[in-house]
């Protein structure tokens, strides 16, 4: 009986195993930025780990699952349109752009002929990133706030990048690829990107949160602000408002949640979205070249990175980032455990970008191995 007890209360006063998740969140937090949230889902259950706050202004707290800009990630969820319309026969990955575009990849040396569906997707087409000149729109508080509101259609974001001659068809990430992956989703059924991401993906996943909003620039509720910091040491301003230039395409326009997010990517590599075949061909990967943000020994599939872990093994991402957010999914490649980061708060100064950048890789390997 004296056994039994004095194991009850060694029990009692044994401290807690440590909150890895949430350690490593507030870590990020402490950098700088105005809040963090991670949701890792895992076989053992669903951890959420918050830090800071929603708005700097009135210290609102984070929701539990707030409304996110995902940025670039809905680059995953056109790439399985794409691939998902090659399954059905309706287009092949190695047609030439100008099959199914005639006359839109052209001039100072691009042609559409010589460009493949696939080379769009994986980011091995050569064609110049649009984005690199509509950047310089909104580097400072001023220009981003005069500029935001302005729109340019897909076919005018195309000219922009065919106003430069293309680069060597090696690795290369460029906006102008998904842009005119989302004309050619039109082009072979009719129909916009975001009708085809909504039947075929989001519908049958019951993705509620997830929405395709276009130029409309701003956040449902609950969310959380977003704030840039546009020069070193400088107060940080709340960009919430998207910039409707760059983020209202197939590149990167996707608002949704950490829960939807974690769903979407367990379906996918789960099997739920793609025959065999073509989730095969998504996996097929080229290397990224260092400097790009990855660790070594990623790279590059169609529509999605994969990532080695420091246990073994890998994981899925497309992450995305704007003006104010960064927004990071993450799945092993078992599904077992899935991640989706958010950090609410981006800066121009490198050096603090790239340390940030650094935590948030050491905490996605910390909580898919741990």
């Amino acid at each position: 009986m004296k056994s039994v007890l004095l194991l009850m209360l060694t029990l009692a006063v044994a401290p807690a195993p440590p909150d890895t998740l949430q350690r490593d969140v507030d870590a990020l937090r402490a950098t700088g930025v105005s809040g963090v949230l991670a949701r890792l889902e895992t076989p053992a259950g669903v951890r959420v780990a918050r830090s800071g706050v929603a708005d700097l202004e009135t210290g609102r707290p984070l929701p539990p699952d707030p409304y996110l800009r995902i940025g670039s990630t809905t680059k995953a969820f056109v790439a399985v349109v794409v691939l998902q319309l090659a399954g059905e026969g309706r287009l092949s990955l190695d047609d030439p752009v100008e099959r199914h575009l005639p006359g839109v990849v052209s001039g100072n040396g691009n042609d559409g002929g010589t460009v493949t569906v696939a080379q769009l997707l994986q980011h091995t087409s050569g064609l110049y990133d649009y984005s690199a000149d509509l950047v310089h729109d909104y580097v400072t508080p001023g220009s981003y706030r005069a500029n935001r509101w302005r729109t340019y259609t897909p076919r005018q974001l195309v000219a922009v990048a065919m106003g430069h001659p293309p680069a060597a068809r090696t690795w290369s990430y460029s906006n102008t690829n998904y842009v005119l992956a989302g004309m050619l989703i039109r082009a072979v059924t009719g129909r916009d990107w975001t009708h085809e991401v909504h039947t075929r993906i989001l519908e049958p996943l019951g993705l509620r949160h997830t929405r395709t909003p276009g130029t409309w620039p701003y956040l449902p509720a609950p969310s959380a602000r977003n704030y840039q910091v546009f020069a070193p040491g400088a107060e940080p301003v709340d960009t919430t408002i998207a910039v409707r230039g760059l983020d209202s395409g197939a590149d990167g326009s996707m608002i949704s949640t950490a829960t939807d997010m974690n769903r979407f990517f367990a379906a996918l590599v789960g099997g739920r979205l793609l025959e065999p075949a073509q989730w095969e061909r998504m996996r097929t990967l080229v290397p990224v070249p260092d400097g790009h943000g990855l660790p070594p020994g990623s790279g590059d599939g169609l529509g999605v990175f994969h990532v080695p872990l420091s246990c073994g093994g890998g994981y899925w991402r497309h992450g995305g980032n704007g003006f104010g957010y960064q927004f990071e999914p993450a799945v092993t490649d078992d599904g077992r455990r899935r991640l989706t980061l958010s950090v609410f708060s981006r800066t121009f100064d490198r050096p603090v970008s790239e340390a940030r950048d650094e935590a948030v890789r050491e905490l996605i390997d910390r909580a898919l191995c741990t």
